[in-house]
């Protein structure tokens, strides 16, 4: 994991700061979240860490390579992937989450539901942070078990409903966009006592590739810089596919655009490969 004592820090940095279940965490310097699918229809590596041992070993990985937040998936939200129940991720999640906790007590756990009751379950495990693709939008009753908890809230730009979640849209101008959605639920989540958001402009859902392009370069113009920016773009189509590439063989062109984000004040990347982002950080920090 990256510390204080062996990364640059940089200058001029946001001060953001969250609480995680009371432990404060400075987001000066940007953090990694190394992704855990439990499942096995990922698109890109469902069914490897779909047991409590394999899923144990893998977070170990990714805490060893540099990541400081694992994201524990119990569902895959690719397009056509099959729907699960709260009940159906809870069983899937069994006791990975309190095993985690255990054995690296020093990693900060999210977990990435749309479920409030699967979040209740996570918090009475012991995570540390909300990661919710639908911004309240596919359970209504998110926001307020968001704020019972009193977890930092990760919301995310997205499509309505789980049916149209992958419609691709075409906006007139896909920042005013997000803006105007993360200004409005930012307001509802204030007011129902979410004070620790963290954005993420939901690149892979509903986007054009003209879109997703454009909200890479213009990524400084999201969220008004009044809250910490989450970029998730690892192994995402609108990067492979124009490419004609494969999810895996990205890696190059990912870490320039993850560059290219840290520039712009990104201060977590949500990825696969941590090594190879803990790198492009490391480049990011020397040059402050």
């Amino acid at each position: 994991m990256l510390s204080d004592s062996q990364t640059p820090q940089p200058v001029n940095a946001q001060p953001y700061s969250i609480n995680c279940n009371g432990r404060l965490v400075q987001l000066d310097t940007p953090k990694i979240m190394g992704i855990l699918n439990l499942t096995p229809d990922s698109f890109s590596d469902g069914g490897r860490f779909n047991t409590e041992k394999s899923a144990l070993e893998q977070a170990g990985k990714l805490l060893s390579e540099g990541a400081e937040i694992i994201d524990i998936g119990p569902q895959s939200t690719r397009p056509n992937a099959e729907f699960l129940s709260s009940q159906e991720e809870i069983k899937r999640i069994g006791n990975i989450i309190s095993q985690i906790k255990k054995e690296f007590p020093e990693a900060l756990v999210s977990l990435d539901t749309f479920y409030a009751e699967t979040v209740k379950f996570g918090f009475s495990e012991g995570i540390d942070m909300i990661n919710d693709i639908s911004g309240g939008q596919y359970d209504e009753k998110m926001f307020d078990t968001a704020a019972e908890t009193k977890l930092p809230y990760i919301l995310m730009h997205v499509n309505p409903s789980y049916e149209t979640m992958h419609d691709k849209i075409r906006f007139e101008d896909i920042t005013l966009e997000v803006n105007r959605y993360f200004s409005e639920k930012i307001n509802t989540l204030l007011e129902k006592g979410v004070n620790d958001i963290i954005l993420d402009p939901g690149f892979g859902f509903g986007k054009t590739v003209e879109d997703q392009m454009k909200m890479i370069d213009e990524v400084e113009y999201l969220g008004f810089r009044k809250s910490p920016l989450l970029i998730g773009i690892s192994r995402k189509s609108f990067i492979y596919k124009p490419l004609g590439k494969s999810p895996l063989d990205i890696n190059e062109e990912t870490q320039k655009l993850h560059m290219k984000v840290l520039e712009q004040g990104a201060k977590i990347l949500r990825v696969h490969d941590v090594a190879e982002a803990r790198e492009t950080l490391m480049q990011f920090l020397q040059k402050k």
